[in-house]
């Protein structure tokens, strides 16, 4: 899936609590677009294994959400945010396809890796690969919780979110000729 969608979908997860909680808005939608991005900075190493946890970030994410229910902040709201949307982010890449960056060739079985099994998880391929018509369909509807509940700079964000995840999807299969030798 398009980075873009991994951000709006974690702030359709933090939309309805920064709805009822607006005081802690600001930091819920920028913990989630870091917690969003975060996992693929893994894309110079071994992408969607060192920085990808499906299973162990549920071992963070929980926690991180009950601190901020005992104790809320900010900055617990923040770090929440984040370890759910890393968390998200990291389960979603085994409904999408192979980690190459050319998946519509099928040449992978492997999705994102579970450290707890020591083994790759397979693509379902649900989202055919990062930009497909389907990821820019699904990136869409996930923004429309964040359009909802979210004003001001946020929602810009997200409006732009949106057009570069159309331009995109719509380019998307035509950039691979011109990728780095280093990213592929």
């Amino acid at each position: 899936m398009m980075a873009t969608t991994h951000v709006f979908a974690g702030l359709a997860v933090v939309a309805p609590v920064a709805a009822v909680y607006p005081e802690f808005g600001t930091a819920l939608a920028v913990g989630a677009i870091l917690g969003g991005l975060a996992p693929d900075f893994d894309l110079v190493a071994v992408h969607r294994r060192t920085f990808h946890f499906p299973l162990l970030g549920g071992a963070v994410a929980l926690p991180a959400v009950g601190l901020t229910v005992l104790v809320p902040s900010s900055l617990t709201a923040a770090l929440a945010a984040v370890a759910v949307a890393a968390w998200v982010h990291a389960a979603s890449d085994a409904l999408g396809g192979g980690p190459e960056m050319d998946p519509w060739n099928d040449r992978t079985e492997r999705a994102v890796y579970d450290h707890v099994r020591g083994r790759w998880i397979r693509p379902r391929r649900w989202i055919r690969y990062d930009g497909a018509p389907e990821d820019a369909a699904l990136a869409v509807a996930l923004a429309i919780p964040a359009l909802l509940v979210f004003d001001g700079w946020i929602a810009g964000l997200v409006i732009g979110g949106i057009a570069l995840s159309l331009a995109y999807a719509a380019l998307r299969r035509r950039l691979i000729p011109w990728l780095p030798d280093w990213l592929e």
